[in-house]
């Protein structure tokens, strides 16, 4: 294994013109990465679903608009130097920055936008609904998707602001592509989708030099980028998909990061000479929650005493170490608009009291549905042991995924311990599933966490998160997110405990890494090997 690597991270390293001598462990001027990458179905920004493959994206791809290193909290120019919204016409204006080139050397047009916009939707891979929800069909793309000069005109349909349309353009499959480059290398109608499986076709700071399915990614730094050429010559990213292996390779000092360590190999890097440890939080929340079709979970004094009676610290500083950290608000760290307090501790005393005076009759007796995998089923006997101490007892149920989220959809369960992710980073992905519910009906599937609870979420939160959505004002939008994400904090049968976190171990030489929230947000172009 080991040698086979060595070959692999030499061969790739000559491609990319590095000098032999620097090969005493990595290429002086390559970043190189121990990944496990098996989950890339396509590369295609129109199709590319997967957390490595969004990765990928960030990396060879711009949006008009995007979040972007350093700062992946702020939402800022991409292509489109600047933009002029009319939320009265539901039209977004966007003017192009001079100067853009795609790797092909052919320079960015509008074009080059609509075509990339309607070969999303015509394709209608599985981030088309990102883009569709804007009221874009194959048959009105063209008209509601506009160049003129060096200008894009978006319009859109539906009951929200400028300020969630532009969230939406600087999600994954609003990339864009060069349309010549992509047109000439199409294949029966397939917009290109079989080539962009093999070869980019963006502006970003990278471009693809090769990708093996199940091996490696080997990104070559494109010196003509906008945004200032990356510092490092190419990144090579080499799928290995044993964590002992990860851990080797960086001890050894045949890779310069490790990003899938387990916690303990983790804790074994922590403090070794030449290697630090990195952690950075991720946009899933975890959650406990309570199916309001079940009689003795429906008192708001349960949902209530429900707070005080996990054990976060507990958790968090033993097997959830580095893994997770508490977070008690459905919107995650990291992203304008999130509520970062974490207001509710253990204590059992005070979760007693508030069942007592409400006049709730314990022992209650609850089944929770669990995966049963690690740390699930960790999770689930923690919170097993501590809200017994309060009399409510959980017989926990474990299952696989499928089985337990098969449950969740048809509201069958009791009480769930589960995570959701947003689909794209903005606070209304994740406002409408954990605050909106405004037909709890049984035949009105709802792909949140309210309906599979069997919440009829009050008319009050409803009418909140309709207005958040529509709010044109970004400071005053993200205002509006974080009262509404105080008002499920303090009353709702869903107990947000903890968001995802995620560590990477590096050489200490590597500096300028940036890791976001979400796979999106990983970028290379800052690196440094000091």
């Amino acid at each position: 294994m080991m040698k086979i690597f060595k070959a692999a991270v030499f061969a790739a390293s000559l491609a990319l013109s590095v000098s032999p001598a620097a090969l005493a462990e990595t290429p002086a001027d390559v970043l190189v990465v121990a990944q496990n990458i098996d989950d890339i179905v396509s590369i295609d920004p129109a199709e590319a679903y997967e957390f490595s493959s969004g990765e990928y994206v960030t990396q060879t791809y711009d949006r008009l608009v995007q979040y972007d290193a350093p700062d992946v909290q702020k939402l800022a120019p991409g292509l489109a130097s600047e933009w002029t919204a009319d939320d009265a016409s539901k039209t977004i204006t966007f003017t192009l920055r001079d100067g853009v080139t795609f790797s092909s050397g052919n320079p960015l047009r509008a074009e080059d936008v609509v075509y990339s916009f309607k070969r999303v939707v015509a394709l209608n891979k599985a981030p088309a609904f990102i883009l569709t929800q804007l009221g874009w069909t194959p048959e009105n793309i063209e008209k509601m998707v506009t160049a003129d000069g060096n200008k894009v005109v978006v319009k859109y349909e539906g009951d929200f602001s400028s300020a969630f349309v532009l969230n939406v353009l600087a999600a994954r499959p609003a990339s864009v592509v060069d349309a010549e480059a992509v047109k000439a290398n199409e294949q029966n109608g397939d917009f290109g989708n079989a080539w962009l499986k093999a070869n980019s076709a963006g502006t970003g700071p990278f471009v693809l030099r090769a990708f093996r399915a199940g091996e490696l990614l080997n990104l070559q730094s494109n010196p003509n980028y906008f945004g200032g050429a990356p510092a490092i010559k190419g990144v090579i990213i080499r799928h290995v998909a044993e964590a002992a292996t990860q851990q080797l390779l960086l001890e050894t000092g045949d890779v310069d990061m490790a990003k899938n360590l387990t916690p303990d190999q983790v804790a074994g890097i922590t403090g070794k000479e030449n290697m630090k440890v990195e952690s950075y939080p991720q946009a899933a929340v975890h959650f406990l929650s309570f199916n309001q079709r079940t009689t003795a979970l429906q008192p708001e004094a349960v949902w209530e005493a429900a707070r005080y009676l996990v054990d976060y610290k507990g958790m968090t500083d033993s097997f959830l170490k580095g893994q997770m950290e508490v977070h008690q608000a459905f919107w995650p760290k990291g992203f304008p608009g999130s509520l970062d307090e974490t207001p509710y501790g253990y204590d059992v005393e005070k979760a007693k009291k508030i069942l007592a005076d409400a006049g709730i009759k314990t022992p209650i007796k609850v089944t929770l549905d669990v995966i049963n995998s690690t740390p699930f089923t960790d999770m689930a006997q923690s919170l097993q042991a501590s809200f017994a101490e309060a009399g409510i007892d959980f017989e926990i149920i474990p299952g696989t995924g499928s089985q337990v989220i098969t449950k969740y959809r048809a509201r069958t369960h009791e009480a769930m311990l589960l995570y959701w992710g947003p689909d794209f980073m903005d606070p209304d992905s994740n406002a409408a599933a954990f605050a909106f519910n405004e037909d709890n009906s049984d035949d009105h599937y709802q792909s949140t966490t309210t309906w599979r609870n069997g919440w009829a979420v009050p008319a009050e939160l409803n009418a909140a998160t309709k207005a958040a959505k529509a709010e044109a004002d970004p400071a005053k939008r993200n205002a509006m997110y974080v009262e509404l994400q105080k008002k499920v904090q303090e009353k709702s049968p869903i107990v947000i405990m903890f968001q995802a976190a995620t560590q990477v171990a590096m050489n200490n030489k590597v500096a300028g890494y940036v890791n976001g929230a979400t796979s999106d947000f990983v970028f290379y172009r800052l690196v440094k090997k000091n």
